[in-house]
């Protein structure tokens, strides 16, 4: 038995790799391979065929062909079995069978395969002992490692040295120059007396610059005088805080202005802050009541949900408190996996019963709950979801071919939610320009500083409830692009709570007082991991 070649082609005839065992040109061998998508179609009875030179035996795996060229005068049993060893040995080093699967492997195949195969001839090994001699470590490749390792190090070594032989002779250097400029200084010294003497600076109070007349009179001394003046007074009077000039408001954005007249693409980060938080205008109706729930979700990139929990609050503003004396009337949606829990001086019994808020201590009023986000009256929790109670799904599907990576992401999402200024950010890996966008369903943009691809939508509605975003950017590793962020709004909740009305405690009992309810369910750490 002597086997010419082993490869792995497809059914176009394309080499994904080949291993040759005896002499032979590159060209024969391009010649027996391009040969083969040929004939293979002539007899589809038996896995091999005969030509006037050589043998060809192969076997289908998926979209590939395992390939092996003999000899005429070779034992087929031997080659058959030959053929069947390299077929277990190809999964075991590939992830994938396909073009991409088998072009990550293929140096380790040839190493498998050179195992099985000496000189043409087959050896008697297993699978087993073939990944073993494989994985066998190497003292030659230790030492080399330890050599290169040591190399590093001694360069690490000689890269200090010379930093702290290049901070020592700046250190001196600096002290060369203020030496230079004390003794500028003593010179000088009878001058700066003078100046101070017709300037008639005081060192109490003052602005450290001087007064009107001041600035009048030093117009009339030399430059050289003048600087000396400065650099004196700026020693015995330090100038107020307030003095210095300010980049305000207006001086940012007369160079924002500026800027964009240059052509420059000027884009303003809104974050909120503590300040604008405390700018949005108060409540002008009696009661303003506020449902708002919070979602965590961590999703798998392959499908399903690792982590679910949905926390929720309903919060009471009272515009004057004279009209504390009040009771809610709620209801709810009646979702069995959310558990509803009350503030402790809430009466727990009439809720329970009745779906009504209100103190234990009825002759006590609410409090105004103006100086925050209003008083907490009801919390509830919901740590478990089915995948399709999500509000928003996302699948990232990177594929490498070639030189690049074609990345597409796509989302779905519920019909039960509409969602707002929804953004999902997609990590991406260093990159010396924007990626190459191929196709988008809404907006995108490229942070270069955090390397983050940022895919915006404005709403999503049953106009819209699934989408797409194409992108190239170079060979990469898949895992790159995770984790995905999403950020977004909606205006239903899970708990499906709504005020029903507001019952007085005091007063005319027939008058149903007015109030504004505000509902919002938003995304506080909502991941694709």
């Amino acid at each position: 038995m002597v086997v010419t070649n082993a490869s792995i082609v497809t059914k176009s005839g394309k080499v994904l790799v080949s291993r040759q065992y005896v002499d032979m040109s590159r060209i024969v061998i391009e010649g027996l391979l391009g040969d083969f998508p040929k004939l293979v179609g002539m007899d589809k009875q038996h896995t091999y065929f005969e030509t006037e030179t050589v043998r060809y035996v192969y076997q289908p795996i998926e979209a590939l062909f395992l390939l092996l060229v003999t000899t005429k005068q070779s034992n087929i049993l031997q080659d058959l079995d030959t053929l069947r060893l390299l077929s277990k040995l190809v999964p075991e080093y590939c992830m994938s069978l396909d073009e991409d699967g088998i072009g990550r492997g293929n140096f380790d195949l040839i190493h498998a395969f050179d195992e099985v195969i000496s000189l043409g001839h087959k050896e008697n090994v297993t699978v087993a002992q073939v990944k073993q001699y494989c994985e066998m470590e190497s003292h030659e490749e230790k030492l080399h490692k330890l050599l290169m390792q040591s190399k590093i190090n001694d360069t690490k070594d000689v890269m200090k040295r010379k930093a702290n032989e290049i901070d020592k002779s700046k250190i001196e250097k600096t002290r060369g120059d203020k030496g230079g400029l004390s003794s500028m200084g003593s010179m000088g010294s009878g001058k700066l007396d003078n100046s101070f003497s017709d300037l008639n600076i005081s060192q109490g109070g003052g602005s450290g610059y001087g007064s009107g007349a001041g600035f009048g009179m030093m117009s009339d001394f030399d430059p050289l005088t003048t600087k000396a003046k400065d650099r004196s007074r700026s020693s015995f009077t330090a100038p107020p805080k307030s003095s210095g000039m300010k980049l305000g408001k207006s001086g940012r954005n007369q160079l924002m202005e500026s800027l964009k007249a240059e052509g420059e693409d000027i884009i303003e980060d809104v974050k909120p802050t503590g300040q604008t938080r405390a700018a949005v205008q108060p409540p002008t109706d009696p009661f303003t009541l506020t449902v708002e729930e919070k979602l965590s979700v961590a999703m798998r990139r392959d499908g399903g949900i690792s982590n679910f929990d949905m926390q929720g609050t309903l919060s009471l503003q009272i515009l004057n408190q004279e009209d504390g004396f009040v009771q809610v009337q709620i209801e709810t949606g009646g979702n069995p996996e959310i558990r509803f829990n009350t503030h402790p001086n809430i009466n727990r019994e009439l809720f329970n019963s009745e779906s009504i808020l209100g103190l234990k201590r009825p002759d006590q009023p609410f409090p105004t709950g103006q100086g925050g986000g209003g008083v907490g009256l009801l919390r509830w929790r919901m740590q478990r979801a089915e995948e399709s109670m999500v509000p928003l799904t996302i699948n990232c599907w990177p594929s490498v071919s070639g030189n690049e990576t074609y990345v597409s992401i796509e989302y779905e999402a519920a019909p039960v939610f509409d969602l707002t200024n929804v953004i999902i950010s997609v990590p991406l890996p260093a990159l010396r320009d924007a990626p190459i966008v191929k196709q988008c369903d809404g907006d995108w943009r490229y942070d270069s500083r955090n390397s983050v691809l940022d895919w915006s939508i404005l709403i999503i509605d049953n106009s819209n409830r699934s989408g797409s975003m194409e992108f190239v950017v170079p060979p990469v590793d898949s895992s790159v692009f995770f984790p995905i962020s999403v950020q977004f709004a909606a205006t239903s909740t899970y708990s499906g709570l709504k005020v029903k009305g507001m019952i007085p405690l005091r007063g005319d009992g027939d008058a149903t007082p007015r109030f504004v309810q505000r509902t919002q369910l938003t995304a506080h750490d909502y991941q694709v991991v």
